[in-house]
């Protein structure tokens, strides 16, 4: 057999293995996409956009997301460790689409108002087109206090929201400090507003200034 057929033979069957390789890689990055996705959504959509260069065929993908706090949703790059030890790393870009539930405004709200169920509408759509900080529960937005007013029909942001105010800038508050077996109240000014949770400046009756946290109506925790 002649040295330029046998090489023509080889690469017949060469090229087809490491297309079958690419083929599987690609199918489980889908599925991890898919898998990932499931629980923000009804259905899922993911396509696939594989590197034009050529890379070394990839074994045992593991996919992985580079940035594992993002909800895996839109355009995204997609990590595949190769390899018996993941020793290799190759990188992708992909698309997920996913149907679901949404909230929205269902009338028009000033800033100030503190939202109810009534003031939101549950829709269906492709959650991967809404704001990147949208709230999809009604959990986090019921009893929340609007920064500025909104529209109707519209997706609402995290920033748009803050928690109703429990002290008021000038308010006697009290402070609750304590540990194993003890417990001290003092008074104080407010030099600042809060809601629950956030931590506010304050004066004691001696000028000094303490950092304290809102734990109820002008009733502030001294944490450590």
């Amino acid at each position: 057999m002649s040295r330029s057929l046998l090489l023509a033979l080889l690469l017949i069957l060469v090229v087809p293995q490491g297309q079958a390789a690419d083929t599987a890689m690609l199918e489980r990055v889908r599925a991890f996409l898919e898998t990932e996705a499931a629980p923000l959504g009804d259905e899922v959509q993911v396509t696939l956009y594989p590197p034009a260069a050529q890379f070394p065929t990839c074994r045992q993908p593991a996919p992985f997301l580079p940035d594992a706090s993002r909800p895996p949703l839109g355009r995204l790059s997609v990590g595949v460790h190769c390899g018996e030890e993941g020793r290799r790393t190759r990188y992708l870009q992909a698309e997920v689409a996913v149907i679901g539930r949404y909230l929205e405004t269902a009338r028009q709200i000033a800033a100030g108002e503190r939202l109810t169920r009534d003031d939101l509408v549950e829709r269906r759509g492709e959650l991967n087109r809404l704001p990147r900080q949208a709230l999809r529960e009604a959990e986090q937005i019921i009893g929340q206090v609007t920064r500025r007013p909104l529209a109707a029909g519209r997706v609402i942001q995290a920033h748009q929201l803050q928690a109703p105010r429990l002290v008021h800038r000038g308010d006697r508050v009290t402070l609750v400090a304590g540990g194993q077996g003890f417990r001290v109240t003092r008074q104080a000014e407010a030099l600042s507003p809060g809601g629950r949770g956030e931590r506010i400046r304050v004066r004691l009756d001696d000028r000094r200034i303490l950092e304290a946290r809102v734990i109820g109506p002008r009733r502030l925790a001294v944490d450590g």
